[in-house]
């Protein structure tokens, strides 16, 4: 059995991660301990930790693009290294996921579609950009809130990846753990002929990742479509 733990914050699109359990293979198990708002603190994490440590976790994430981004990535670091001395694990951030996962599909240029302000959608552009990624086009979401955003249908997901699509990138980033995509992920990457990150999908993908595990799932996406080293 492999074990992951993830820090989630609130419960807005909690339920993307029991679909992807289901989507991978059997001996796959995804452990979520809330932590409450986006930029919980560092206690708020540790005792998390503790949590998700007593259940048999062998690496843990926390599942939190936006509070993992927006202070830039010396304070992520930070929080990551914190994490894994805390945990006594390996540990990482969805913000360091999407930096991971835009270089295992080989995409030189991406462009943002995300489900915050535009500010904020900047923001995590230049996140990327810090780790010479290129962003050809950022697309912020008109501020719809987490419980808002947690609402969205399929319509509003996929169109919020056509209008943050652009002709020169080679993928397309929804960042936000509060936005259900997994549903969507197929759907996603037909419509947009490329492959499509999402936060949630490449956060479970970084707690593999971690634990050197890799697993064949298509309808999880082209990121989960690589050689794999165990087949499902």
């Amino acid at each position: 059995m492999t074990a992951l733990g993830f820090l989630y914050p609130g419960h807005q699109a909690a339920d993307d991660y029991p679909r992807i359990e289901q989507l991978l293979a059997s001996d796959i198990r995804l452990d979520l301990v809330h932590t409450g708002a986006p930029e919980a603190s560092a206690r708020q994490l540790e005792e998390g930790v503790e949590e998700l440590r007593l259940a048999g976790a062998e690496a843990v994430v926390w599942a939190s693009t936006r509070g993992s981004f927006a202070h830039g990535r010396d304070e992520a670091h930070e929080r990551v290294r914190t994490l894994a001395r805390a945990a006594g694990m390996p540990a990482s951030a969805t913000s360091f996921a999407f930096l991971h996962a835009v270089r295992e599909i080989g995409a030189r240029r991406v462009a943002v579609a995300a489900p915050y302000p535009q500010d904020m959608a900047a923001l995590f552009a230049g996140f990327l950009q810090a780790a010479d990624i290129e962003v050809v086009s950022v697309r912020g979401g008109g501020g719809a809130g987490a419980t808002e955003a947690a609402d969205w249908g399929a319509k509003e997901v996929l169109a919020l990846a056509r209008e943050g699509d652009h002709t020169a990138a080679d993928a397309v980033l929804i960042p936000g753990t509060g936005l259900h995509t997994v549903a969507h992920l197929v759907a996603l990457e037909s419509e947009l002929a490329k492959p499509v990150l999402t936060a949630n999908q490449v956060t479970v993908w970084e707690g593999l990742r971690l634990v050197d595990r890799r697993v064949n799932a298509p309808n999880l996406g082209s990121l989960f479509s690589r050689e794999p080293i165990v087949q499902v």
